[in-house]
């Protein structure tokens, strides 16, 4: 991936700073966490049983960063201002105004203002502050645990599918999806398709991000596009039960199938038109 000259002013880098613990708060905050089942698809389970009872992490020393981490925070604060740009163009073309989302590097735990961040999370928006939380250990488990070949572009890309939730937030879409599940209208398994539908947009939105801003910048690589569709065929719900359960319940699939997140994410990418992603119309009707 080419580095553009481009810098975000709204990257708040938490690592290395110490004290990293966050206050676990109960309440809306602890649900939305653990109902808008984030990239990697962490299990809620253990957001929702702290019960709102409070803890913290016991991590208090400080430490400077390491040239490899703030390459990343660079890295990060590129990626971040052209997502600001490219969106900001794509909503003026569509008679919206943007406004940009925060990221925040951290390590271990944070605050957010959907609770506690935790780096078993994943990658995550928390649409209460509209920021994007990222624990970079993330890829590494990227790689590990699910055999993704990890590059700043597939960096890149899980970022462009998190601001895509800040997109669905700023058109209403993440609010109609959590009256959805708050409703008690809905069974299980029409709350997943809702789900389902919400991360294929996302993916969408990543891959409408990756046309667009290659289209201004041209910051695409030999292979770039390649290595963003492995991860997120490496995330899919159908890779994920097949290695922790042995066998597939496509019911219980919350964030899309493999070849479903690699079908939306290129219908992103091959259209560059924001029309064009109306995933629920294709899998809720």
């Amino acid at each position: 991936m080419k580095w553009t000259d481009d810098r975000s002013d709204n990257v708040d880098d938490r690592r290395g700073l110490g004290g990293g613990g966050a206050l676990v708060g109960g309440g809306l905050g602890t649900l939305i966490i653990a109902a808008i089942v984030f990239f990697l698809g962490g299990d809620p389970s253990s957001i929702l049983s702290s019960g709102g009872t409070g803890s913290s992490s016991t991590r208090t020393e400080q430490r400077d960063l390491t040239p490899e981490e703030l390459k990343v925070r660079e890295f990060i604060k590129m990626v971040a201002a052209e997502n600001e740009e490219t969106w900001a163009k794509v909503f003026a073309e569509n008679g919206v105004k943007y406004t940009p989302a925060k990221v925040v590097l951290f390590e271990d735990a944070t605050k957010s203002g959907c609770g506690t961040a935790q780096a078993a999370m994943g990658p995550f928006y928390c649409p209460a502050d509209q920021t994007v939380y990222m624990d970079m250990s993330f890829f590494q488990e990227l790689q590990q645990k699910f055999g993704a070949q990890v590059t700043e572009f597939s960096i890149a890309y899980v970022m462009a599918h998190e601001m895509g939730h800040h997109v669905q937030n700023l058109l209403g879409v993440l609010d109609e999806t959590n009256k959805a599940r708050t409703s008690g209208n809905y069974s299980e398994e029409q709350l997943n398709r809702v789900s389902v539908a919400t991360e294929l947009q996302a993916d969408f939105y990543a891959g409408l991000w990756s046309k667009r801003t290659d289209s201004r910048e041209h910051i695409l690589e030999p292979g770039d596009i390649q290595s963003a569709i492995d991860a997120a065929e490496a995330v899919g719900d159908d890779n994920i039960q097949k290695r922790s359960q042995g066998y597939v319940n496509q019911e219980s699939f919350t964030h899309g199938s493999s070849a479903q997140r690699k079908e939306w994410f290129m219908k992103g990418y091959d259209t560059g038109d924001m029309q064009q992603g109306d995933t629920f119309k294709q899998l809720l009707r």
